[in-house]
């Protein structure tokens, strides 16, 4: 997997609503109903992470979950980090994530 260009990045960003990019990593935070919803949604974001093998950095705090992808073998961002970006924001949308 080769790291991506600035400018690829910041294409892709631009249809990737509400993910941002913090040096070599996207970012997200997702707001559910409750702590129950976002643990929920964290446990469907964990399987997928292990159907792709690829595993995002999560922090939860009460109803926000936040997931930061980096590839860390190519040593920044990646067409798999998008791709489990799009992903993510499926199961978000699926868990009535904000």
């Amino acid at each position: 997997m080769t790291r991506l260009t600035q400018a690829q990045v910041d294409e892709r960003l631009d249809s990737l609503a509400k993910w941002t990019q913090s040096g070599d990593s996207i970012q997200r935070t997702y707001v559910l109903k409750d702590f129950s919803q976002a643990m929920t949604f964290v446990n469907a974001v964990a399987q997928e992470a292990e159907r792709v093998q690829h595993h995002p950095d999560i922090l939860v705090r009460w109803n926000k979950v936040s997931l930061t992808l980096s590839t860390h073998d190519a040593g920044g961002i990646t067409e798999k980090d998008l791709a489990f970006a799009v992903a993510a924001d499926k199961l978000g949308a699926s868990h009535k994530a904000k």
